[in-house]
């Protein structure tokens, strides 16, 4: 899992005073922000040798990889140098949480602006979290856990009566109806995805291919 290091020098990165670099730390499927930590250059070295996140404890004053004693990892699937090379961007596939302590996903649980659906594209994120949860602790009377219940052939009948009802939608000058019914269907085909065991990262790399 070991990152390519062929084009990477370290020396060129800008480290503080102190020897540090300040790192944002994304998950790579919803683009949820999840720490701001920093990184010396033995965090840096020890994040490009084993492919897991490595960080830099100012309080400690000593390295460790993410989730040592709790169990979690970020294992890094990307790195980029912003164009001062003075601060890093890693994007992770996280397994557990942010913050162990107060068990969140991410270390910016409390929004102060805005609204919750304010969020774009992190919505698919955390939509493939909840669905995931569900599936694995089936709620009674829940319609997610239902669908599982039924199986795919039900999932995917109800992914093609979804989409025939935006094709209505869209005949229409009604904007609301176009969003309620592009949501249901959205909804149902992250469904489906759960069920056949495929992550949206995986169908993003698809249209990534497809748009070189």
């Amino acid at each position: 899992m070991a990152i390519k290091q062929e084009t990477v020098d370290i020396s060129k990165f800008k480290f503080d005073k102190d020897g540090l670099i300040p790192a944002v730390v994304q998950d790579y499927e919803s683009g949820e922000v999840l720490m701001l930590v920093y990184m010396n250059k033995e965090a840096v070295e020890k994040t490009f040798a084993t492919g897991y996140a490595h960080y830099y404890s100012r309080s400690k004053k000593s390295v460790s990889k993410f989730g040592e004693k709790s169990g979690n990892t970020q294992g890094v699937r990307a790195i980029f140098l912003d164009h001062d090379s003075d601060s890093l961007l890693l994007k992770v596939n996280q397994k557990g949480n942010a913050d162990a302590e107060k068990k969140t996903f991410t270390c910016f649980p409390r929004q102060l602006k805005g609204e919750y659906n304010d969020i774009g594209g992190e919505m698919f994120g955390r939509l493939q979290r909840i669905i995931a949860d569900v599936k694995k602790n089936p709620e009674d009377g829940a319609y997610t856990s239902f669908l599982f219940v039924r199986g795919v052939d039900r999932i995917g009948k109800k992914v093609g009566e979804e989409a025939v009802e935006l094709v209505i939608a869209s005949k229409n000058d009604e904007k609301a109806g176009v969003i309620n019914e592009a949501a249901d269907l959205l909804y149902h085909v992250m469904v489906l995805l759960n069920a056949k065991d495929v992550k949206i990262s995986e169908v993003c790399a698809e249209l990534c291919k497809r748009n070189r």
